[in-house]
């Protein structure tokens, strides 16, 4: 996980997308899923999140838009965009109910790749407050060293490895693993 900022609401959510969400929950209180109003503004949630998932910090183009709060846990936040986070659809399926970072909230350096296994660990630079949810973070998401994870990064990084793909390139598609090459060898940053 990397920081990301919040994304800026569209002006016409709120008549798209938050007013008739909020109609659609009072006149169905007892309907499990609600009605998706929120899809239309993906592709401005992706744009916010810079093409990455909020959770991989890696491109994904076919990401979809994850409730923060789950729906479950509270109906009221269905049609709030800022409970919206851009999430890969795999990731976002396999997410458990339980409490986890917000890629708002994450810090810079909060987390890093190590090399040459790829796994994500988290580094001093959690301060002690938020170290417990981090943890559980780490729990709860399949970001540390699952295979479907574990496959995304090594190819990025064999993509830079063979030449295909600039170290500036890979900042932009796989940020934490960019930072872990740097981190290898330091003089990385001045020669792309």
């Amino acid at each position: 996980m990397i920081p990301v900022a919040r994304v800026p609401e569209p002006p016409d959510f709120n008549a798209r997308v938050r007013r008739p969400g909020q109609e659609w929950l009072l006149r169905n209180t007892h309907t499990e899923r609600p009605r998706d109003l929120w899809s239309p503004f993906r592709a401005r949630l992706m744009e916010g999140f810079k093409n990455r998932c909020g959770y991989t910090a890696m491109w994904d183009l076919n990401g979809t838009v994850d409730h923060f709060r789950s729906i479950k846990r509270d109906r009221s936040l269905a049609y709030e965009w800022s409970n919206y986070r851009y999430a890969s659809q795999w990731l976002n399926s396999s997410k458990r109910a339980g409490e986890v970072l917000d890629p708002h909230e994450v810090g810079e350096g909060w987390f890093e790749i190590l090399l040459p296994s790829l796994q994500l660990v988290m580094t001093s630079k959690v301060p002690l407050e938020a170290r417990p949810l981090a943890e559980a973070t780490l729990r709860a998401l399949p970001i540390v060293h699952d295979e479907r994870i574990l496959r995304q990064r090594r190819a990025w990084y064999a993509e830079y490895q063979a030449g295909r793909l600039s170290l500036e390139g890979l900042r932009v598609m796989a940020p934490l693993i960019a930072a872990a090459v740097e981190k290898q060898t330091p003089t990385a940053s001045h020669t792309s």
